[in-house]
């Protein structure tokens, strides 16, 4: 039974991974204090998700899906 529910949980993330190819998020970085005064940097990152990875997650769920089946 988990077996299928982490094959199902692969394909999931593939698609995800093939529909959105990236993702952003913010990350505050080292400040300062001057005093009454406070300073921060907030930096935006992005992270690429490749093709290939969403692909590789996909054919394996279908597989673990696919060989679970028969035995």
């Amino acid at each position: 039974m988990i077996y299928m529910i982490v094959a199902i949980i692969l394909i999931g993330v593939g698609i995800l991974g093939l529909v959105y190819t990236h993702f952003n998020f913010t990350k505050d970085t080292h400040g300062a204090s001057l005093g009454p005064f406070n300073l921060s940097v907030k930096e935006n990152q992005t992270i690429n998700v490749p093709t290939w990875a969403g692909v590789a997650s996909i054919a394996l769920g279908a597989a673990m899906l696919l060989f679970k089946s028969f035995s």
